[in-house]
Parts: structure tokens; sequence; C-alpha cells
């Protein structure tokens, strides 16, 4: 089993920037990919940002060349650094992490902002 637990979310102007980060604890070893979604209130969940186990990563394209996904060498610790927020932004984010068919998620954080 995997626990995941989000911080970083918060409120921030129109292009302003903020850092996300998900710890991850228990079977920690056995993740083979973790990601991002988001959800805006009223819309579907979406898919951000993936980074595999060998550090590949991926992005939305509303993200890309904006959003940054990075895990610390340990690999218990996933990070979003977010760059140029926009109103559309702005949403509940939530990290995933992938074992072996199984996913596990975050409670999420709140990311605000504000133009």
């Amino acid at each position: 089993q995997v626990q995941l637990v989000e911080s970083g979310g918060g409120l921030v102007q129109a292009g302003g920037s903020l850092r996300l980060s998900c710890v991850a604890s228990g079977s920690i070893f056995s993740i083979n990919a973790m990601g991002w979604y988001r959800q805006a209130p009223g819309k579907q969940r979406e898919w951000v940002a993936g980074i595999t186990r060998s550090g590949r990563t991926a992005y939305a394209g509303s993200v890309k060349g904006r959003f940054i996904i990075s895990r610390d060498n340990a690999g218990n610790t996933m990070y979003l650094q977010m760059s140029s927020l926009k109103d559309e932004d702005a949403a509940v984010y939530y990290c995933k992490a992938s074992v072996y068919g199984e996913d596990y998620w975050g409670q999420g954080t709140q990311v605000t902002v504000s133009s």
C-alpha cells in the first residue's frame, strides 16, 4: 500500500508560481509511475503531468512549458513546479501513484489563481 500527501497549494496571482509536493510513504519501492491530476469545480478530473520510475516525464498540452514535474532521488517525494499560472489552472491538484495496476491517490491540495 502507498499513502500520498500533497502540500503547497494556496492563493497565487495570475502569472505567479507555486510548487506542489507529494510525499509518498508505505511501499514506495513498488511505485512504477506517479502523476499529477487536477479537478476544477464542475469539471472532470484531468491529467496534468506524469513521471516514470526512470524519470521520463510527460505533460498535458495545456501546461507544457509552464509546469515541471520532478521526483527526489529517494523517490518518495514528487514535485510540480508551476509557473505563469493562469485562471484556468485553478483547481484541486491530486497526486497519483501507480503500483502494478493499482492506483493510489492523495487527498488533494487547492490552488487558487487570482487575476
